[in-house]
């Protein structure tokens, strides 16, 4: 059956599935507090990532090598460098986490929303409209209410490192959304993927990689490395191919609304005023961005050369 030009004009575009995909996305991520949690008590942090992510790089290898021999070295290259800045974000976020309180480290982690768009216009020239200037200040409000408890903001080197992983963070965005080309989007998952793979496996190395004991944390290590790796790094790749960073890190707040949303379900967090006023307000930046998203492609600056 051949579908009418209505047919047609009703089906999503591809920023609005990038939308959903990277929704999905952070609902993946946020499960994963929960987990991650419990998970740490028994397994060592750096043993974690190891095995998260080399497992994750090994099971989508075999998939991907046409995929990669397809690639320019310089999207190769591109997909060195985004590994290499996702990874070190993931350790100077868990190394900070150990010297300040959860609460604390989610706060100045999501300052990657700030972040983001300041990069995007410093390094590529990216302007910042005032709807997703407004947009970005509900949704860094919405991200304090629901992780900045009382007590202050003490500055030591637990938060510098969160803060220097928070920038790390923003730079990936950016240039995710810069680099990515949606013809290289399963190889340059897999270069970065097996980029983290490499990284979390030497810095896990030195004090020797102890894996899971017992069948529930290895499902639980699947989980990571499977649907919060393969998959969401995969999702989250295609999606930023179609979207400008500063929307996609909108969007990607997200994350503390399902962390906050899974921990209600699934332990004894309580749902409280500050829950529900954060998520609301992450959840109307997010409108604000996406009610009158911007035309074309325009808003994502150059496209990435063939």
């Amino acid at each position: 059956m051949v579908a009418t030009s209505a047919d047609r004009r009703v089906l999503p575009g591809p920023q609005t599935l990038a939308v959903l995909g990277l929704l999905a996305v952070t609902a993946v991520w946020g499960s994963t507090f929960v987990m991650i949690a419990d998970i740490v008590t028994r397994i060592d942090v750096a043993d974690l990532l190891a095995a998260r992510f080399s497992i994750a790089a090994l099971l989508l290898l075999p998939f991907a090598l046409r995929a990669i021999r397809r690639m320019s070295r310089r999207t190769i290259g591109y997909g060195v460098l985004l590994g290499l800045a996702y990874g070190t974000a993931q350790f100077l976020q868990t190394y900070g986490l150990a010297h300040t309180s959860p609460a604390l480290s989610g706060f100045l982690t999501s300052m990657y929303v700030v972040l983001t768009p300041l990069l995007a216009f410093v390094m590529f020239r990216v302007p910042l409209s005032i709807r997703i200037a407004i947009a970005l200040v509900l949704a860094l409000a919405g991200v304090a209410v629901l992780t900045l408890q009382s007590g202050g903001l003490a500055i030591g080197i637990g938060e510098i490192l969160t803060l220097a992983s928070a920038a790390v963070y923003a730079l990936h965005i950016v240039c995710l959304s810069r680099w990515s080309n949606r013809g290289d989007v399963f190889g340059l998952t897999a270069v970065q993927l097996l980029v983290l793979g490499a990284v979390s496996v030497l810095m896990a190395l030195p004090g020797g990689i102890a894996l899971p004991e017992n069948g529930r944390d290895l499902a639980v290590v699947l989980y990571l490395a499977i649907a919060a790796g393969v998959v969401a790094v995969l999702v989250q790749t295609w999606g930023q191919s179609h979207l400008p960073a500063a929307r996609a890190a909108i969007v990607m707040c997200m994350e503390p609304v399902w962390a906050a949303g899974f921990a209600v379900a699934f332990t004894a967090q309580a749902l409280t005023a500050r829950l529900v006023l954060g998520g609301s307000s992450i959840l109307a930046g997010m409108l604000v961005a996406e009610v009158r998203p911007p035309s074309g492609d325009g808003d994502r600056g150059e496209p990435l050369p063939h």
